[in-house]
């Protein structure tokens, strides 16, 4: 499946004792559907407050259902703020998390003089003018692949702090910039970490050098504070033509919202 949510009122996507989640939710929702209980696995698991744009998603079932009966009965047990987009049989092989091949996210950041009551929980808020030419040069120290430990959160428990960047595009519209970031994988508030170093390049409270400083540190906790989450998007993840999933939100750059 194919899904969207609005992070807003979760406690992140992993099911957790005693607090709203994603997960949890779609569960019920599905297991309505199939009748009987399932277990869903996902390309990514994202943090509290941080949104979905078409997050992927697998379970097993032995239920027989038609792909409009599966969206449209999921969908009428979810609660407004989760939805299916669409749903597709896949083969016994397929992993919403370990067969992605790329994933990405996007970063939403509000530049004007006043708080926003309509983009509260859909973009941070920053009040003064950034500096987008800083910005860009900065971002592009960070495409390649690279040891990404100075991003990292200090309690991420993956193996390997090397990921692959393939494009971190920062692009702007009527007072809205978005970060636009695709790798072969992210670490635990990678995202949310390049954000907040890019923000204060953007500043100019650090040079345009602090994100390949920050790169040959290697150290967490010489690095620029975390982004807050609101911010954050999940937008899509990648996988074999074989699988031949209906995705609909796209990656092509020239597809991706323009800078004027």
């Amino acid at each position: 499946m194919g899904v969207e949510y609005d992070g807003t009122d979760f406690h992140g996507w992993q099911t957790q004792s005693g607090v709203r989640t994603v997960q949890a939710t779609l569960e019920a929702a599905v297991g309505r559907v199939a009748n009987h209980p399932v277990t869903i696995h996902s390309a990514g698991r994202t943090d509290a407050g941080v949104h979905g744009l078409e997050q992927i998603l697998h379970f097993e079932t032995s239920a027989a259902r038609s792909e409009r009966s599966w969206v449209l009965g999921t969908n009428v047990n979810l609660p407004p703020d989760v939805a299916v987009r669409w749903a597709h049989p896949v083969p016994e092989d397929f992993h919403a998390r370990f067969s992605a091949m790329a994933r990405h996210y996007r970063y939403q950041i509000m530049v004007r003089r006043t708080r926003s009551a309509l983009q509260r929980s859909r973009a941070v808020w920053v009040h003064e003018a950034l500096d987008l030419g800083c910005m860009r040069e900065a971002a592009s120290a960070l495409v390649g692949e690279h040891d990404f430990s100075s991003f990292r959160a200090v309690s991420c428990q993956a193996k390997s702090p090397i990921r692959r960047i393939h494009y971190l595009d920062v692009l702007e519209r009527d007072g809205l910039i978005s970060l636009h970031v695709g790798a072969n994988g992210f670490l635990h508030h990678m995202v949310r970490n390049i954000a907040g170093v890019l923000i204060a390049i953007g500043r100019q409270e650090a040079s345009v050098d602090w994100t390949r400083e920050l790169l040959d540190l290697r150290d967490r906790t010489l690095g620029g504070v975390t982004a807050p989450p609101q911010g954050l998007y999940f937008v899509r993840a990648d996988y074999p033509e074989r699988f031949a999933l209906p995705q609909v939100e796209k990656t092509n750059p020239l597809q991706r919202l323009t800078a004027d």
